[in-house]
């Protein structure tokens, strides 16, 4: 259909195992409603964007993996021919998991992986076992080469941080270690002071922000008067609710609900163009745009 997203980010969940210190599901900080997406939501939803959107990102906040209805979602949409992707802090992928993620025809799965060892990773992932994660991975990956299966296509994704910066070679190498498909290494989203975070990386190329003459960090990337994703991507939380992009993390720029509406009068409804029209004039006054990633990501294969 004309004029609508080809690419949706859809939530599972709110709720994750672990405690990351600059994620609002780990600070369980969120002021909106929390909650599991349910499989029949899902469904209607996917019946109203499926003659348009070919994208569909199963992953927003929390840990996808513990909605129980995850993977049949994620079979769901694969079926009605939606290319796939997650992303998952590996804690639940048991053989029986992994073999299920296959069958599912999952198409990429992302893998966060902050450090190569365990005192290096818990600094950031808190809560967290390296050593599920690595047999997890494990899992998935001789679950593939049983199956002869050449999805998921896996990536490790490194968050780099002061903590764990030293060990970005080493993370290169365990990543061809445990034969997955990319590496990538991905700058800290830091609320308030990012010098007084205590993770702000050394190495600045890893680094999302920089001092300004005044001595202030922002962010690298110029504030311009336009973004892809408000013509081309949104994002639909557990409960329906629609927003611009992924950096709406609490959802306080709603654009309407899917309970209510569908998603052709959202898009085109009066708060969709009223928040296009404030970006067109002035990006840096949206809140949510202060710390966008575009172009500011680093990523390299295993090899």
């Amino acid at each position: 259909m004309a004029g609508m997203p080809i690419s949706i980010s859809v939530e599972p969940t709110t709720s994750c195992n672990l405690r990351c210190p600059e994620c609002p599901s780990g600070l369980r900080s969120f002021s909106r409603p929390t909650g599991m997406l349910q499989l029949k939501h899902l469904q209607l939803w996917i019946s109203q964007i499926s003659s348009h959107a070919l994208y569909l990102n199963f992953y927003f906040q929390g840990e996808p993996f513990l909605n129980p209805d995850f993977l049949r979602m994620v079979k769901f949409a694969t079926e009605k021919r939606f290319y796939v992707n997650t992303s998952t802090n590996a804690h639940y992928l048991s053989n029986e998991m992994a073999e299920q993620i296959v069958n599912s025809g999952l198409h990429r799965m992302i893998i966060s992986i902050d450090g190569v060892t365990q005192d290096v990773y818990e600094q950031y992932r808190i809560g967290g076992s390296l050593h599920r994660v690595l047999q997890g991975t494990k899992n998935v990956v001789q679950a593939k080469r049983i199956k002869k299966s050449r999805t998921p296509y896996l990536i490790f994704q490194f968050l780099v941080v002061k903590p764990n910066e030293h060990q970005v070679d080493e993370a290169r190498k365990l990543a061809k270690e445990y034969g997955v498909d990319e590496i990538r290494f991905k700058t800290a989203q830091i609320y308030g002071n990012p010098e007084a975070s205590g993770l702000l990386p050394e190495n600045t190329r890893y680094a999302r922000y920089i001092k300004n003459k005044e001595g202030q960090y922002v962010i690298k990337n110029q504030q311009l008067n336009h973004c892809w994703r408000m013509w081309h991507s949104c994002v639909i939380t557990w409960d329906g609710t629609v927003v611009p992009c992924c950096f709406d993390k609490d959802a306080t720029h709603a654009m309407g609900n899917l309970q209510q509406h569908t998603l052709h009068q959202i898009w085109f409804g009066k708060l969709y163009r009223h928040f296009r029209s404030r970006l067109l004039l002035s990006r840096k006054n949206i809140d949510i745009c202060a710390n966008c990633t575009e172009g500011t990501k680093v990523w390299t294969s295993p090899d």
